[in-house]
């Protein structure tokens, strides 16, 4: 006998336990960890796997594919063999169910009637109280692992493929989202994801456990049998899921240390408080090196975007409804996947350079973004921008010149003039999507059009007005002058829509 497990083929040798091998001669390999009664026709939610069943037929169905059924399902649940009562209660075995032995070398024995259950479960037992010490033995060392993480100072990839060769199990770890848990430790198939918590931790090869956090279970430590290990069972398995929550919260812990660090260094350097190599040696830090880019992000939550960009290098600052990341150029795609966003983005700059000017860049393409219902604009996209002076002042001369009326009357009248001819202008002068844009009639559109060209004494309808007019609504939008509000709200004097309600 195998001194590290006992097996079906080990049970069948005993001569005090008269057993008979009935089918699934295939499986006398399989390791045995205890003989438990059960006359249940579904016992599998309360399995660890490797158990013999014992009945005296109760649990054995009567129909040839209810039988199939209920030993396929043992066998999915990973136990080692079905005993059978010989005499008592087992209804007529059809051929289904040996075949089902058979094809999946599922052992089904038979136990005469002269021997109790009780003896073949006290014989399981003594046989494998050797197993047993080196569970413990794996448990213990298991525990030790806290020791290895305060005085050896290992990686998360390095501590869990130790607890690995203790335990005799492949280790997977996942949000329930079936994300990576922690760094350098595999996801498992999505197949094996449990929906809830709630369910029992076997599954067949292996078990499933949650892994505790503040607020409810981080993920799931999946965990399969390796072929040849000695697996060390449950137990040992619930404590590396212990080792799991303790290592995600120092994990945690440390990305919240380092996101602060992050943000406090990108507030410095808008403010241009750090010269560029005390800049790049931060950067560096936060493994922010190579060609990097500011983008402002407008219209999601703090939240969703660190789970956009959970994994990449960047630093984050929330300023107002906006955040600022600095990061690498490739950050754009996660971030422009983002439902709801409007995001605007530098051009490329050396890392550790004054971002200054990547600042205004970064603003003027997420105004854009935001105007023209894109997710990412990268500044320079606006072929339009290209001909407005980087001067602040020009720009301000410029829009006082075209605008200057229309801002005030806007501000003195509480209407949405100007707000009203950008959409229109936006949308190629298409006054239905315009109108539809402004949630306001098209009779009202063509009203604000028309009072436009009054107070401006320009008319859109002339080309040279156009573009004179849509360059300083572009010089507005730089200066933040142009504000994102469409919604159409009571103007006064101006026609009503249909049913007599005020546009």
């Amino acid at each position: 006998m195998d001194r590290n497990k006992v097996t079906v083929e080990d049970l069948l040798s005993f001569p005090a336990l008269q057993l008979r091998l009935l089918a699934g001669a295939g499986g006398l390999r399989r390791a045995v960890s205890w003989a438990h009664v059960s006359e249940l026709e579904d016992p599998t939610p309360w399995l660890l796997g490797a158990e013999m069943i014992m009945t005296t037929g109760l649990a054995v169905p009567r129909t040839a594919a209810r039988q199939r059924a209920y030993l396929e399902r043992l066998d999915d649940a990973g136990v080692c063999a079905l005993a059978l009562s010989a005499q008592l209660r087992v209804p007529p075995l059809h051929k289904a169910f040996f075949a089902a032995a058979e094809e999946r070398s599922m052992p089904v024995l038979e136990i005469p009637l002269a021997v109790p259950f009780v003896a073949v479960a006290q014989e399981v037992a003594a046989a494998v109280q050797e197993d047993s010490r080196q569970r413990l033995g794996a448990q213990l060392q298991v525990f030790g692992a806290l020791r290895w993480l305060a005085t050896e100072n290992l990686d998360t990839a390095t501590l869990f493929r130790r607890l690995e060769r203790l335990s005799g199990y492949d280790i997977h770890l996942c949000t329930p989202q079936g994300r990576p848990l922690l760094p350098g430790v595999p996801v498992p198939d999505p197949g094996v994801i449990p929906a809830s918590a709630d369910v029992p931790p076997t599954i067949p090869g292996g078990f499933v456990l949650p892994v505790p956090a503040p607020g409810g279970p981080a993920g799931f430590l999946i965990a399969f049998a390796r072929e040849g290990a000695r697996p060390a069972g449950l137990a040992v398995v619930q404590h590396i899921a212990t080792v799991a929550a303790l290592q995600l919260a120092v994990v945690r812990t440390e990305r919240e240390t380092l996101r602060r660090e992050g943000a406090e260094t990108l507030a410095e350097l808008l403010q241009d408080v750090l010269d560029p190599p005390a800049a790049r040696r931060r950067l560096q830090r936060h493994s922010i090196e190579g060609e990097t880019a500011l983008l402002v992000v407008r219209g999601v939550s703090e939240d969703a975007l660190l789970r956009s960009l959970d994994g990449q290098p960047y630093l984050l600052l929330g300023r107002g409804e906006d955040r600022y990341v600095l990061g690498s150029p490739e950050l754009r795609g996660a971030i422009a996947a983002m439902p709801g966003v409007a995001a605007g983005m530098s051009r490329p700059f050396p890392p550790g350079e004054p971002l200054r000017v990547a600042q205004r860049e970064a603003l003027r393409a997420a105004s854009s973004a935001a105007e023209s219902g894109r997710p990412l604009v990268m500044y320079g996209d606006d072929a339009t921008g290209r001909w407005l002076p980087d001067d602040p002042a020009a720009l301000a001369a410029l829009v006082e010149h075209v605008l200057g009326e229309v801002l005030r009357y806007d501000a003195a009248h509480h209407t949405r003039m100007l707000p009203s001819v950008r959409t229109w202008m936006e949308r190629d002068r298409r006054t239905d999507d315009a109108a539809a844009a402004l949630h306001i009639h098209p009779n009202t559109l063509a009203y604000r059009l028309r009072r436009f060209a009054e107070i401006t004494g320009r008319d859109l309808s002339s080309t040279g007005a156009f573009a004179e007019v849509w360059l300083a609504i572009r010089a507005a939008a730089q200066l933040g002058r142009v504000g994102d509000d469409t919604a159409g709200s009571s103007v006064r004097g101006e026609p009503p829509r249909p049913g007599g309600r005020p546009g």
